[in-house]
């Protein structure tokens, strides 16, 4: 099974996504959008930004867990 992107409601009723590896882990999870269309560009862009790596920033989390930031290149999408 190859890496899939899961499209989702969460409990706050917010759309968001996530990237999950071919062994099922998850690898990326979205912020929240309020519109399903705003979560589907989300997908949309980070499937064109991925190949770039100059494009994310790597950051760690206040508990120590790696995350990275998709850089805005003209709408501002951020995925953790």
């Amino acid at each position: 099974m190859a890496a899939k992107f899961e499209l989702y409601n969460d409990t706050a009723g917010e759309y968001r996504f996530r990237l999950k590896a071919a062994n099922g882990e998850n690898v990326l999870k979205s912020e929240g959008y309020k519109a399903k269309a705003g979560a589907e560009n989300g997908i949309v862009s980070v499937k064109a930004n991925a190949p770039n790596a100059d494009r994310f920033e790597k950051k760690t989390s206040s508990n120590g867990n790696p995350y990275f930031v998709l850089k805005a290149q003209s709408r501002g999408h951020r995925h953790q």
